[in-house]
């Protein structure tokens, strides 16, 4: 239930307010402060129990209403805050007017082939730099990553082109591991529903990009979102990355119609990932444009300087000239929805 105070009340009704809701076992969250205080309640309690709470903390001096929550999920949604959330990333904040573009391969191969890649995204204008080190395949036998040698590839981009880093993280005893050399932590498609690893990174102080799983609906993604922000981390970015359809044209079905949902359900940032989504470089482009225009607060694309030669997802990542033009393309469309992005060489 959401607890809004009347403007300007004592701070003495709302102490009576939340010890009332703490006598009744509940554990009250302040939303808002200015103009006024809104408290929100996220336990479950039963109709009976919510009828009780509503005509005992309603009569309390300075409850202007009570309202119940009309979703299953609850902190992340715009019932519990209403403003955008903002993500801080490096010196972009995610959710704010300035659209982030993540940029990177796949996996991190080598020191070589990295540190390339990272110069020309800087140069191009990415905001943060994204890589594998640990990779989860379909097949066993594909490359799956070189563990923390990648990280350590990866933190020393950052100290060279001064950008944050995007890494996934595959088990909640990994957690820590990454969270030393990464500064924003995935969470893949195949492991949305991962619950342990899901409330591991909730722990954190690492801001996380959440994939939404390749078979999942909207509202998954939102009460997955829920796990890491219920144990205590505010800092999630949902990522749209394409759904599993009968098309068979593309590696997924880019569902853009995500974006706008989830900035209706929702008061998490919003990427897109149009590279896992079409499979295909030269879609990639577009989709991104799309992203933007509909609404996103970032796109997260593959970048490899010689995809014919990528250990892995070669097919959909861009050539680093590619990535130059489509910059150019979504400073246009950015423009004309009234945000921005990151000048090439900034």
């Amino acid at each position: 239930m959401v607890i809004t105070m009347q403007p300007g009340c004592p701070k003495g009704d709302v102490a009576r307010v939340i010890s009332a809701l703490r006598r009744a076992g509940l554990e009250p969250r302040i939303i808002s402060s200015d103009p006024r205080v809104v408290l929100g309640v996220v336990e479950e309690i039963s109709p009976a129990e919510a009828e009780r709470l509503t005509q005992d903390v309603g009569g309390l001096d300075g409850v202007e209403e009570i309202t119940s929550f009309e979703k299953s999920w609850k902190l992340v949604s715009k019932s519990f805050k209403a403003e955008t959330t903002q993500v801080q990333l490096g010196s972009l904040s995610v959710g704010g007017p300035e659209v982030l573009a993540a940029a990177g391969p796949c996996a991190v191969e080598s020191r070589e082939n990295f540190l390339e890649t990272a110069l020309l995204l800087h140069q191009a204008g990415a905001g943060a730099l994204r890589g594998g080190a640990f990779k989860p395949r379909t097949s066993p036998y594909s490359f799956r990553g070189m563990g923390e040698e990648g990280l350590k590839i990866m933190a020393e981009a950052r100290e060279i082109t001064g950008l944050p880093i995007i890494t996934e993280v595959l088990t909640a005893s990994e957690v820590d591991l990454v969270a030393r050399y990464a500064d924003v932590l995935q969470i893949g498609t195949r492991n949305m529903q991962n619950f342990a690893l899901l409330e591991a990174v909730g722990e954190t102080d690492r801001p996380v990009l959440l994939k939404r799983g390749m078979m999942a609906s909207i509202k998954e993604l939102l009460l997955s979102a829920e796990y890491i922000v219920a144990r205590g981390n505010w800092q999630v970015m949902l990522c749209e990355r394409g759904i599993r359809t009968f098309e068979t044209e593309t590696r997924n079905t880019l569902d853009l119609s995500a974006v706008p949902l989830l900035k209706q359900y929702t008061h998490l940032p919003v990427v897109v990932d149009p590279s896992h989504a079409a499979g295909k470089r030269e879609l990639v482009p577009a989709l991104a444009l799309a992203a933007v225009a509909a609404g996103a607060d970032g796109i997260l694309v593959e970048v490899h300087p010689r995809p014919e030669e990528a250990l892995s997802d070669g097919r959909q990542s861009l050539r680093p000239g590619q990535f130059t033009d489509m910059m150019a393309g979504l400073r246009r469309v950015a423009a004309a929805v009234g945000r921005q992005l990151r000048e090439a060489g900034a």
